[in-house]
């Protein structure tokens, strides 16, 4: 008989505040205000941080990215990409609650393993990928 359970990888507290942190410092460095989310391999939230200024829709925005992003294991602006040639998918699928297309997601990975998500939002969707980015770069 087969295993009845299964082991997943998280992201811990401590990893997840070094990433906002870092990606704050982004935001701030870029001089746009932004909502950034950091979630488990679940799509919980673990870290969040509306800094001063961000526009209140941001808040959905940037957790639906991170929820997202760990949803599938790649990246929001990714989707756009594997959805824009497709008609039937890309009128469907985007009727999905919580589903972004758009850029400012990322799966947060360790090795293979998926471990959370980071969604940012706040300026142009450029400017939120710039920002999630660094927030990647500080998990290492």
């Amino acid at each position: 008989m087969g295993a009845k359970t299964i082991t997943k990888s998280s992201i811990t507290a401590e990893a997840a505040a070094d990433i906002l942190r870092a990606a704050e410092a982004k935001a701030v460095e870029i001089g746009v205000p932004m909502v950034i989310a950091v979630v488990d391999e679940s799509g919980v939230l673990k870290a969040f941080s509306r800094m001063d200024g961000a526009a209140l829709l941001s808040v959905d925005i940037a957790q639906d990215k991170a929820y997202t992003a760990v949803s599938f294991g790649i990246s929001t602006d990714s989707w756009f990409e594997f959805i824009k040639n497709d008609p039937p998918l890309l009128h469907g699928i985007v009727k999905t609650p919580r589903l972004v297309v758009f850029g400012g997601g990322y799966p947060l990975k360790v090795g293979d393993a998926i471990v959370g998500g980071i969604g940012v939002s706040g300026g142009h969707y450029e400017q939120d990928m710039v920002v999630a980015q660094a927030g990647l770069a500080a998990l290492g």
